[in-house]
């Protein structure tokens, strides 16, 4: 039995059984949209810890800008990102984003900043959120809740404004959002709930519209990194598995000496921030063999680690996607979070929730001053770490218990930090390996799991892309765990693979050419009710008719392969000739076998209401139904037909609002 009773029976749905065993189509003239003409592609990278964007003109696609600099970067972070924070007036009116944000709510008097909405790292909520709708609220520094809605939509407005504002600078004209396509990056492992809710916001500050869709893209964070690798050349790559010199560096350069001079090289080209992109396929990619070879992108960021394996099509370097994107939440957060239970296990944890909450500015410079250090942290390095505590925090804690910070450090029997004279924790390098030690074995846990799938086999390249990439340590490990079964490789620039990708992918959406279904589809039908197969509390008599209801009529499985634009048909008539108003519903599930509609797992996500009313008597009595859905982009549409009368009726699936 389920948790609600047969939704069919007590709606006395207008009801639907199939007329015809399934088939799939090849859509030749899927989509019936004129091809837009967009004068530029922005890509922007809306990651949990930093974001950024990117452009190129339609017209010079090999060439792809990343955004001007910004202001107020951090000591010991260069990046071209900006950190995904963003500051509300005590009215809660868009202040400001970024490193504006950070250091204006940081310059605030703490009477004052208390009133003041503050949000970090907010885009983990969106992976966290089970019920995820456009009600759902995040909450701020100081404990107020804003909807999450409306901070995603202020923050892609910022966005949307600097790159315009960008754009119109370099062109000497003003840009009209109307000449641009946008792409939006996610994790792949985000449910659809959470990909469509990133759509809405995005319509919400002004992007696109329900009306023009196709001017928005979602793009799939690790598949915008596969696209960008597809196109590396070798002198733009670290080679973790390389025993001849890589670059001109020896192999007895450590990982980490290697990676600084990469660092460096793009360091010093840091001004021109014009990438070329060579229209060609990278060299590497001839020693795949088409068919057999696969190779893994693993894209490691704040929140979330996202692993992809694809397959290489060529001539023209289409991808294929051989197993459903997996990862979890293993992102660099995971360090930060080791670094607070640390530091709730020296001072307390009761001072720690009163110190984020009375003194908040303060916390986020400590984990400023936190970040910076676990940039440093190396496998090999010897000398110790320090982190500066604030102020704040050493004049908060003799408040606040009566001692001082460097006593509850004696007392703590935390041997490996120790309290330095210069106000400062010292950590020694192995304190903060431990910190990390978690978060990688988790990566590492799930990549081994996902090498032992049987669809995983071959396996030539392991690409690590993403900021959390730039770490030695991670690096290290993974190199040491898989290096023997395909060569591990990061790019260059790793922190801006994704935004990159994503450009390119913008410019060419039909890269991607398959893609494996993360949900089963399939709608609710009515099937003649068979003695002995189903079940007796399913039965439900109309007309004389015996029927079984709730029955799950199956369009697609989790994890089947769909081709971009694949549509797939089925034919059905109404249960009861008389009807005049056809109600289809579709459901989805995670699970692969699914009978019933009323099965845990699941949800409503579209409706299809067809009015069957005003069509003459000469309608044949088996009237047919056609119902299509169109797979493969990361946004779903379905469709149903009258064939009679042509009649027809689309709809968009909806994770948001069923």
């Amino acid at each position: 039995t389920s948790a609600y009773s047969s939704p069919a029976k007590s709606l006395g749905d207008p009801g639907i059984t199939p007329l015809s065993p399934s088939h799939i189509v090849k859509d030749s003239d899927a989509d019936d949209a004129v091809e837009q003409l967009f004068l530029v592609v922005v890509a922007i990278d809306f990651g949990t810890t930093s974001s950024g964007y990117a452009y190129s003109f339609t017209k010079e696609p090999e060439c792809i800008h990343v955004m001007r600099r910004w202001e107020g970067g951090d000591p010991g972070v260069s990046n071209q990102k900006t950190p995904t924070t963003i500051l509300l007036t005590p009215e809660r009116k868009f202040h400001s984003f970024g490193y504006a944000a950070r250091d204006f709510y940081h310059d605030l008097d703490p009477a004052e900043s208390k009133h003041w909405l503050y949000f970090e790292k907010f885009k983990m909520k969106l992976h966290t959120t089970g019920n995820l709708t456009m009600e759902t609220d995040l909450t701020a520094a100081n404990g107020k809740k804003v909807k999450a809605l409306e901070i995603f939509a202020y923050a892609l407005q910022f966005f949307k404004e600097q790159a315009l504002k960008e754009l119109s600078d370099q062109g000497g004209s003003d840009f009209e959002n109307t000449e641009v396509r946008w792409v939006i990056t996610v994790p792949a492992i985000w449910k659809q709930p959470a990909k469509q809710f990133m759509r809405q916001a995005a319509y919400k500050a002004g992007m696109a519209s329900p009306e023009n869709p196709e001017q928005l893209i979602i793009a799939l964070e690790p598949e915008a990194a596969s696209i960008y690798c597809r196109k590396l050349r070798l002198h733009q790559m670290i080679d973790l598995s390389s025993r001849a010199p890589v670059n001109g560096y020896s192999p007895s350069d450590t990982i980490g000496t290697g990676f600084t001079q990469a660092k460096e090289h793009i360091r010093r080209n840091r001004q021109s921030r014009t990438f070329l992109v060579e229209n060609v396929i990278g060299e590497i990619w001839s020693e795949l063999e088409e068919g057999s070879d696969r190779y893994i992108v693993v894209d490691s960021g704040g929140g979330t680690v996202d692993i992809t394996v694809h397959q290489i099509r060529l001539p023209e370097g289409h991808l294929k996607e051989l197993y459903k994107a997996t990862g979890g939440p293993y992102g660099s957060l995971g360090v930060d979070y080791e670094f607070e239970k640390l530091l709730c296990k020296i001072f307390g944890e009761d001072f720690i929730e009163q110190f984020k909450i009375k003194r908040p500015a303060a916390w986020v410079d400590l984990m400023i001053a936190f970040e910076s250090r676990k940039r440093a942290a190396a496998p090999d390095r010897t000398n110790p770490l320090n982190i500066t505590l604030p102020f704040s925090f050493i004049d908060y804690y003799k408040k606040f218990r009566g001692h001082s910070v460097e006593h509850a450090l004696r007392k703590s029997n935390v041997d490996f930090v120790k309290w330095s004279s210069q106000g400062m924790l010292r950590m020694s390098p192995d304190a903060m390996n431990a910190l990390f030690k978690p978060t990688i074995d988790q990566i590492v846990q799930h990549l081994s799991d996902v090498f032992d799938k049987p669809e995983v086999t071959n396996v030539k390249f392991l690409f690590l892309v993403g900021g959390f990439a730039e770490s030695p340590l991670l690096q290290q490990a993974v190199q040491s765990t898989f290096g023997s079964r395909c060569r591990v490789i990061i790019p260059q620039d790793v922190g801006l693979t994704i935004l990159k990708g994503a450009v390119l992918f913008g410019l060419d959406p039909a890269v991607i050419k398959v893609r494996r279904s993360p949900l089963t589809y399939g709608v609710g039908v009515l099937n003649r009710f068979v003695e002995g197969k189903h079940p007796p509390e399913k039965l439900l008599i109309k007309d004389g008719t015996r029927w079984c209801t709730d029955v799950f009529d199956k369009f697609i499985s989790a994890d089947q392969s769909v081709a971009l634009g694949e549509t797939v048909t089925r034919s059905y008539t109404p249960a009861k000739p008389s009807q005049l108003v056809i109600v289809i519903n579709i459901y989805s599930s995670e699970q692969d076998n699914v009978s019933f509609i009323t099965e845990a797992g699941v949800k409503k996500c579209g409706t299809l209401r067809l009015d069957l009313t005003g069509t003459d008597a000469s309608v044949p009595n088996r009237r047919e139904i056609k119902t299509l859905m169109q797979f493969g982009d990361t946004e779903i549409k379905a469709m149903a037909i009258d064939v009679a009368t042509s009649k027809s009726v689309k709809v968009g699936i909806d994770f948001l609002n069923y």
